[in-house]
């Protein structure tokens, strides 16, 4: 840092105007695994708002720094140290906004699409901050597209939700010309991170740790990667694909009937597919936790999400319904046991690699995010998650509800896997699905006999 950058941070803290704070669990994973990630476009987490109605740049702005006043995760910069990084929040912040008026051949939804990547990936600077912006597309008078990036330091999914909602009702507060200040949350995100660190004292963390050790002990990768040889990470490529209603119905009755919850269901028959898909029957996969189970920080922002591995032994002479049992019960005492996964991996002696997680390297995840739409009077806004900021892992299944259907979007590194890859695991992982479906005791891999070549 340099003496005039020093001086300028001597003067915040003593006028108060920012003060320094830890790294919460998930900010230090994160800075462990790639220090000064600055450039990596893979943390960054995107979404898209359409507006339809009377939106203006000027209550949009408005509305955003309300927000901003809100959300101290807005207002966030990191500090790096020799012993240990800080986060360093200023008490006040003016959004990062712009507005766009688009030409006529801009308006097309390619056109529209092209302009948000660009948005998605210009990299933030972690040292300076801010660690978001937003930017608003007019295609007409009408019509606006709201397009915001945020980094996965200071936010994760669920915040996309919560951003939303926020802007929403900022937006309300400027149409009816409410100038009242912004209502706190009640916990802001340093507030959680402090009983975070008072709650993961030594021995909770070596009693959990314990669990790990034996429920991991011998579990395998299931194919060599790039990046475990030193070679550059590839690019990752997003492939999206449909379970239509009546299967997605059917899967939601199997749980029902045997107990079971709908994510249990779903890796159930995904951990069959990769089984017959690598010929492996040793599964180990990786899913992100929420850790939004205290009220008090459901409206908060921040990267609050942590990850827990799940491994499951497919026995192919064991019917579905004793095998969705099996991973139900393994699920529930997982995540019974979840800790912070940047001392997961610590306890487990892992070594860390840019690019590569060190536990496991497939990703399964049900998503469950607030309300993604709305609408207030004259104008809609309907919110759609573009990427979570999940970097890390060679093969992601990220499965949404749509309705009674269910929305699966395949994550996969270019240099590992190619699309036709990509869709055959997924026939397969349909093919178990509508399968154990119509015959829940059927042994787990008669649905696959002869169907589809390995990974």
């Amino acid at each position: 840092m340099s003496e005039d950058k020093r001086a300028r941070l001597k003067e915040w803290l003593a006028s108060g105007e920012a003060r320094l704070e830890p790294l919460t669990f998930p900010q230090r994973e994160l800075w462990e695994a790639a220090p000064l990630p600055v450039t990596d476009v893979s943390n960054h987490i995107c979404t898209t708002i359409h507006a339809r109605g009377a939106l203006t740049p000027e209550g949009a702005e408005a509305a955003l720094q309300k927000v901003v006043d809100r959300q101290e995760v807005f207002r966030l910069s990191f500090l790096p140290g020799k012993e240990r990084s800080m986060q360093m929040i200023r008490s006040t912040g003016k959004p990062v906004f712009s507005f766009r008026e688009l030409p006529a051949g801009q308006r097309e939804p390619e056109a529209i699409e092209e302009l948000a990547r660009e948005v998605f990936r210009q990299p933030f600077d972690l040292l300076r901050g801010p660690l978001y912006r937003v930017e608003m597309f007019r295609r007409g008078a009408d019509d606006h597209v709201l397009v915001f990036a945020i980094h996965h330091a200071i936010a994760d999914g669920w915040s996309l939700g919560v951003f939303f909602q926020d802007l929403v009702a900022a937006y309300i507060d400027w149409m009816r010309g409410d100038s009242n200040g912004h209502r706190p949350v009640p916990l802001s995100y340093s507030q959680w991170g402090a009983a975070e660190r008072a709650f993961w004292q030594p021995a909770e963390l070596e009693r959990r740790a314990t669990f790990w050790k034996s429920a991991l002990a011998g579990a395998r990768r299931l194919w060599d990667s790039p990046a475990e040889h030193g070679e550059t990470e590839g690019e990752r490529e997003r492939w999206v694909s449909l379970v239509p209603p009546d299967l997605g119905r059917a899967v939601r009755e199997l749980a029902r009937q045997n107990g079971a919850t709908l994510f249990s269901t779903l890796l159930a028959a995904f951990q069959i597919a990769l089984s017959e898909s690598t010929g492996a029957d040793d599964i180990l996969v990786g899913t992100p936790v929420a850790n939004r189970g205290r009220q008090a920080v459901r409206e908060t922002m921040g990267s609050f999400a942590g990850v827990v591995p799940l491994r499951g032994r497919v026995e192919h002479g064991r019917n579905f319904s004793d095998t969705l049992r099996t991973v139900h019960q393994a699920t529930v005492d997982s995540f019974a046991n979840a800790m912070p996964f940047a001392e997961l991996v610590r306890a487990l002696g892992k070594p860390v690699s840019p690019g590569r997680n060190p536990v496991f390297e497939i990703r399964f995840a049900l998503q469950n995010h607030p309300a993604a739409d709305a609408a207030v009077p004259s104008l809609s806004l309907q919110l759609r998650i573009r990427s979570t900021g999940t970097a890390r892992f060679d093969l992601g299944c990220e499965i949404n509800e749509d309705g009674d259907g269910l929305e699966v979007a395949w994550l996969f590194r270019r240099d590992l896997f190619g699309i036709a890859d990509i869709r055959k695991l997924g026939d397969l992982y349909y093919a178990v699905l509508a399968s154990v479906c119509r015959s829940p005791v059927t042994r787990a891999a008669a649905p696959l006999e002869g169907c589809g070549s390995k990974l």
